[in-house]
């Protein structure tokens, strides 16, 4: 059932996606350092228009800013060596790393909580008993526990009242659940994971095993929030990766049905919850609803023919006060931003209407014609 599952997600994600390479021309991936574009115009793209955008970044608190096209670097704002922690980012690079062992059956998407193991400090009820390790990425477990940084009763419905797999509900519990199981399934520390499975195998310039740390959130739930502390430019990296459909050069680090899987559309912008999502995902030309650890572009239906556009088949990492890992494969293109949340105050963070204007600004900078 998984294995169908993933096959028609790898036809809804990338087989009806236009393909923007001649088959003969390979993407690029960057060695030790990025390839840098050193005129913009020679990509498509306007040197002044981006020079907009940077001068809007001042007046905001980003940290640093990324865009590569083509898997070279078309625009840096910043420090994009500087480390800090990506926030709720994690939980789609925590998905990556999913892949891999879901594919060689290591990790079974099909086992209840109870099987794998991830009983907590509150029982299961017996509804929730249902609920299966793959609805944890998902968001729609329907298990509604305290993750010791949230109250489920501010955020979800009232526990028992939604069957597993039919309501989704962003809850962190979801998701440092999904850290446990990935570490009882695998047997390996998610971090060890992090670095021989993703850190390494694409050159990330700046990982640091030792920053890596996670947080106890006891005497709520037993299960930690697992931080992770990435820069930019390895974000960037990582985006690279799902761009490329999990291929690095010519390795296959991902399947490309995970990787489907992951960005293929399972919750409507319209119906996140709690209601405060759906709103903040729809200002304005914003539509991102959700899929399986990442955030999914929610196509607007069109009268006539098959939706197109910059953001169509877009997807994003997103964290809280501006850590965002986005690609927009009609553009092939992804664009990393981040804010040292350690050095930046609350009030200053980068929220999700602001950033969306920067990727506004981004996809308007491309030439309309031919560029001056």
């Amino acid at each position: 059932m998984l294995c169908r599952k993933l096959a028609l997600c790898l036809c809804a994600r990338f087989i009806l996606l236009p393909n923007l390479l001649a088959d003969t021309q390979k993407p690029v991936f960057p060695a030790a350092d990025w390839e840098v574009i050193a005129k913009p115009e020679s990509a498509g793209y306007s040197s002044a228009r981006l020079e907009i955008l940077r001068s809007w970044l001042k007046t905001h608190r980003t940290t640093a800013m990324m865009v590569s096209v083509g898997g070279r670097v078309l625009f840096q704002y910043g420090d994009v060596t500087h480390v800090s922690v990506l926030a709720s980012a994690r939980k789609s690079v925590l998905g990556i790393l999913y892949g891999k062992y879901v594919v060689d059956g290591t990790i079974d998407l099909r086992k209840t909580l109870k099987e794998a193991g991830l009983e907590d400090v509150q029982k299961f009820l017996p509804m929730e008993e249902a609920a299966r390790v793959g609805m944890l990425l998902e968001a729609r477990s329907g298990v509604f526990h305290p993750d010791g940084d949230t109250d489920p009763t501010e955020l979800c419905p009232v526990r028992g009242s939604q069957y597993p797999g039919t309501f989704f509900c962003y809850n962190n519990w979801d998701f440092n659940a999904a850290g446990t199981a990935f570490e009882k399934m695998t047997g390996k520390n998610i971090y060890d994971a992090l670095e021989a499975d993703l850190a390494r195998p694409i050159g990330m310039q700046d990982f640091d095993r030792q920053r890596q740390k996670k947080v106890q959130v006891m005497p709520a739930s037993v299960h930690p929030e697992y931080h992770m502390y990435l820069s930019t430019r390895d974000m960037a990296r990582i985006g690279l990766l799902m761009l490329n459909r999990g291929k690095w050069g010519d390795s296959e680090l991902v399947n490309p049905n995970w990787v489907a899987y992951q960005t293929t559309l399972m919750t409507r912008a319209a119906d996140l919850y709690p209601r405060g999502f759906a709103i903040q995902n729809q200002i304005g030309p914003a539509r991102w609803g959700f899929g399986a650890m990442w955030w999914v572009w929610d196509t607007p239906k069109l009268s006539q023919g098959v939706s197109t556009g910059d953001f169509y088949g877009a997807y994003t990492a997103m964290g809280m006060g501006g850590q965002y890992i986005t690609v927009l494969p009609a553009r092939d293109m992804v664009v990393v931003h981040k804010v040292d949340l350690d050095e930046v105050r609350s009030e200053d963070y980068v929220d999700a209407e602001e950033f969306q204007t920067i990727l506004q600004m981004v996809v308007q900078s491309a030439c309309k014609n031919k560029c001056q």
